[in-house]
């Protein structure tokens, strides 16, 4: 069976996939609470950033400060968040074993919520780590343990990829124990980097199955997007060196033998968008936020093969197009399609999101190319952009997350 969602052969439908009516819902598959806290948090904690920014929360200070609680909370609150609800639905169809649900989900998504509050109320870095550091070692013991049964050595990369990202964090945690910002930032640009990686690997076969799967019926003499399965591991090795390279604090000042890699970086994502793109995709709201998010790798990477040059102000030009329009945006256009496909409704957009999708990339555009010539112009509307964007789709799927599969299935 292949996974509507990812486009990988991703095993059979669990045995046992009946409701379970004495589970509420939201507590079925794994998608359903981190989707929605995930983009609660969003909302919440850029709201936070912009006024802190603004100097309206001088009695207020989470744990370090508001910057380093900013650089460690999207790519490890919000953004891990979301990779959790994908890797714990798509693991079920992986293995064909019912997903993890019901007392061990919601103790997942209670360490991931505590981390969170601990942080932001400023206790003490070792009362922090507890939640912080345990949380997503449980998710790969949960999803090991599927894998394990079935034997998908294939995906065991995801479980390393996991592990990477627990390393990680342990850097960003012992920065804030010691009191070293540097390491903070170098753990989370690891983070960072780790679900680039990632983006870049699902990417790679659910943006050109999308798009043959949407216009195939109109365009049937266009043929698939290829995949190119050697161009997919040389991005994801490259990726992953840079990766390697933040946590160790490499890549945050120019440095020209760099530029080569990043270069390299910009053809492979440039190649891949070439041989994507069909026209018809601008007609379809749930098909051209995925290309238009995508495209973000792109002026990131060229955006940092520049600052490596020596010009050092493209790096706030490339760090948020790649966190703020290909990462956030990529999440945004994903959610609101496994949101739909998972409850087993039909893949019609609710009208609402379109708007919430042009809003999103007008303030990408925002924060990427207006803040460095107005500054709080363009962190203001970024933020106000953000908020609403995933404001929306906590309005028009909110609900729907906590409601039964509309076909009677379960998850």
């Amino acid at each position: 069976m292949q996974c509507p969602d990812t486009g990988i052969n991703l095993g059979r439908r669990p045995a046992n996939n009946t409701p379970t009516p004495s589970l509420p819902p939201l507590w079925r598959l794994g998608f359903r609470p981190f989707f929605l806290i995930g983009a609660i948090f969003a909302v919440v904690s850029i709201g936070l950033w912009i006024v802190a920014y603004l100097g309206k929360l001088p009695e207020w200070t989470p744990a370090s400060d508001w910057l380093n609680w900013h650089r460690h909370e999207m790519p490890f609150g919000f953004a891990v968040a979301i990779v959790a609800g994908f890797l714990l639905t798509a693991v079920q169809n992986w293995t064909g074993i019912p997903g993890v649900r019901g007392w061990p989900l919601a103790l997942l998504v209670g360490l991931w919520l505590t981390a969170r509050l601990f942080w932001l109320l400023g206790m003490p870095w070792w009362i922090i780590a507890l939640p912080e550091l345990s949380w997503l070692p449980l998710l790969a013991i949960l999803i090991a343990r599927s894998l394990r049964k079935t034997r998908q050595i294939h995906n065991y990369p995801i479980l390393a990829m996991l592990v990477l990202l627990t390393l990680a964090d342990v850097l960003s945690i012992a920065g804030l124990a010691t009191g070293n910002g540097n390491w903070i930032l170098n753990g989370s640009m690891a983070a960072i980097w780790l679900i680039a990686a990632l983006m870049t690997m699902i990417g790679g076969r659910v943006i050109p199955m999308f798009t043959q799967n949407a216009l195939g019926a109109l365009f049937k003499s266009q043929p698939a997007p290829p995949y190119k399965l050697r161009l997919d591991y040389a991005l994801m090795v490259a990726t992953m060196l840079i990766a390697v390279l933040s946590a160790g604090g490499l890549g945050m000042t120019p440095a020209l033998p760099l530029v080569p890699l990043f270069a390299a970086l910009a053809i492979g994502h440039g190649m891949r968008l070439w041989k994507w793109y069909r026209h018809g995709i601008w007609r379809i709201a749930l098909l051209w936020p995925l290309h238009l998010s995508y495209f973000w790798m792109l002026v990131a990477s060229v955006g940092l093969a520049l600052f490596h040059v020596d010009s050092p102000q493209f790096f706030s030009v490339a760090l948020h197009s790649l966190t703020v329009g290909a990462m956030g945006g990529m999440i945004l256009a994903m959610i609101a399609r496994v949101s739909l496909a998972h409850t087993g409704r039909s893949l019609e957009l609710p009208h609402p999101m379109v708007y919430a999708f042009i809003l999103f990339h007008i303030g990408a555009v925002a924060r990427v190319f207006l803040t460095p010539w107005l500054p709080l112009s363009g962190l203001v509307i970024s933020a106000i952009c953000w908020a609403i964007a995933f404001g929306l789709f906590v309005i028009c799927y909110g609900k729907t997350l906590c409601l039964p599969r509309v076909d009677g299935e379960d998850g």
